[in-house]
């Protein structure tokens, strides 16, 4: 970012030194490509959410247990939640459902997908993180939209007991990736303002 910021000055203010303007569109080719690497994640993560929520319905009956690993520590189930996280919602009326978890969340991915592409201060891991948690959000939402009895779970693991919860409520790989890019990017956007907080004091 600092070496775009850098190259954008000198455009600014040395416009002699670019008059062609192939290397200008090298520069911003450049940026775009950066931008759109992390949506292999995205991808990825869709395609393996979704062939994951198959195999699943395809092999394992609604409700039931299909493979137990460690004992019953890890369970592989077939069940449906047509709320949000700990089926929060799931009573609501059918209509409110669909503009609560299907409209509101594309609102708001298309929202985050325009920040992303206009922001040029993420670093490469913020991008990827960002890229992983769309890429969630869009493997469930496609449950919500084309599955009338919602999101397919079928990951369930034992608790035992902590925060009076027994079993920690079942989830999926959209699920995961969405948790997992969700710690990494909050970690990252902390050490991030660490950095400038430091950066800021030394140059004062």
């Amino acid at each position: 970012n600092r070496i775009l910021l850098f190259e954008f000055i000198n455009i600014l203010f040395f416009p002699f030194k670019y008059q062609n303007k192939t290397y200008i569109l090298l520069i911003m080719e450049k940026k775009l490509k950066q931008k759109l690497l992390p949506f292999i994640l995205t991808f990825a993560v869709i395609i393996l959410d979704q062939i994951s929520k198959i195999l699943i319905v395809k092999n394992i009956a609604p409700y039931t247990i299909g493979a137990e690993f460690l004992g019953d520590f890890l369970r592989i189930i077939h069940v449906s939640n047509s709320g949000v996280a700990f089926s929060f919602g799931a009573s609501w009326p059918l209509i409110v459902r669909r503009i609560a978890f299907s409209i509101i969340p594309i609102i708001v991915m298309v929202m985050v997908i325009v920040v992303y592409f206009r922001n040029n201060d993420f670093t490469k891991l913020q991008r990827w993180c960002i890229a992983g948690i769309v890429g969630g959000g869009i493997g469930n939402l496609i449950d919500r939209i084309f599955r009338a009895e919602g999101v397919v779970d079928f990951i369930d693991v034992k608790f035992y007991g902590l925060f009076g919860l027994e079993r920690w409520p079942t989830f999926n790989v959209a699920d995961s990736v969405v948790v997992v890019c969700g710690i990494l990017l909050v970690i990252s956007f902390i050490q991030t303002i660490i950095a400038d907080s430091k950066a800021n004091k030394e140059n004062q």
